[in-house]
């Protein structure tokens, strides 16, 4: 099977060089291009189910744990964060090139059956947070005959 990647037409532009990356272009002009900051970075992440509950693992890297939200509303999970940056840098120090992003990432998905929230978890370490969601039973349902 093959591996799909996402297309960014920032990246490289296929009608000039195709080996020559567009923030290339700039070099030399004393300008910084600005491409990257209209990137945000995606949030990557792995649902799976068993009988009882929906597990979610989301890569959230370089975020503090007390940085991110997440809310259930019945079946729609929303995952958002602060990534912060550092700011701390010597007098004598300037930025040459800077790739990290930070700012707010943001993420919301619908699972296929409705969530307990009251009795939902989350963990967060190493830049993943799991989740636990289990599914919300069918407390009141019944078979209704047809006549």
């Amino acid at each position: 099977m093959a591996n799909l990647t996402r297309w960014s037409p920032f990246k490289t532009l296929a009608r000039f060089e195709q080996q020559t990356p567009f923030e290339e272009l700039f070099n030399g002009f004393g300008l910084r291009p600005r491409w990257s900051e209209l990137e945000m970075p995606e949030m990557r992440i792995d649902v799976t189910e068993n009988e009882r509950s929906y597990a979610v693992k989301a890569e959230i890297p370089g975020v503090g744990k007390d940085d991110i939200d997440v809310s259930i509303d019945g079946n729609q999970v929303s995952i958002s964060a602060e990534v912060k940056r550092e700011t701390k840098k010597k007098d004598d120090e300037r930025e040459i090139c800077t790739e990290r992003y930070y700012g707010q990432v943001y993420r919301s998905f619908g699972l296929p059956g409705e969530v307990d929230n009251t009795k939902a978890s989350a963990h967060y370490e190493n830049g993943v947070l799991t989740l636990d969601l289990p599914k919300k039973g069918n407390g009141n349902a019944r078979k209704v005959t047809i006549s």
